[in-house]
């Protein structure tokens, strides 16, 4: 599915493992800016892009 998140910005919490990682990488394919977050300070970021 297109969502054209292009110029969107998504905050994704629980965002570095499982579902909220998933979701938040989908958000980003789709092109919108994801901010996450985490209780880990390393797993943020690792994820980080």
């Amino acid at each position: 599915m297109k969502l054209n998140l292009q110029g969107k910005t998504a905050l994704v919490t629980g965002s570095t493992s499982g579902i909220g990682k998933a979701i938040a990488s989908s958000l980003a394919e789709e092109g919108a800016a994801v901010i996450i977050n985490g209780r880990r300070e390393e797993k943020v970021n690792s994820n980080d892009r």
